[in-house]
């Protein structure tokens, strides 16, 4: 998630306004400020925007929910407990 906090930190890091942030990306001024404190929450595609023009860029990796995970783990484990055990005889030691 962006948070403000690193917007802020971003733009500082590049040395320019809020002002000229907020009119290269095309929203006002007071907008992006309400994103930095925490006001506003900007959508996925304004952030990705501001970052984009601040000189970094944004990567995204989807992960599952939590309870997603453990759910799908479970519909595996019963999976394998349905297979049948066949043991495999153990290889010979080698001489």
């Amino acid at each position: 998630m962006i948070t403000g906090d690193i917007l802020a930190l971003l733009r500082r890091r590049t040395g320019r306004t809020q002002a000229e942030v907020a009119a290269a990306v095309g929203i006002p001024a007071p907008v992006l400020s309400a994103y930095e404190r925490g006001r506003r929450q900007p959508s996925l595609a304004v952030a990705s925007r501001i970052v984009e023009e601040l000189g970094y860029s944004v990567k995204f990796d989807f992960v599952l929910d939590p309870s997603e995970q453990a759910r799908r783990l479970r519909d595996v484990l019963e999976l394998a407990e349905a297979l049948p055990y066949q043991p495999r005889p153990l290889a010979s030691a080698r001489r």
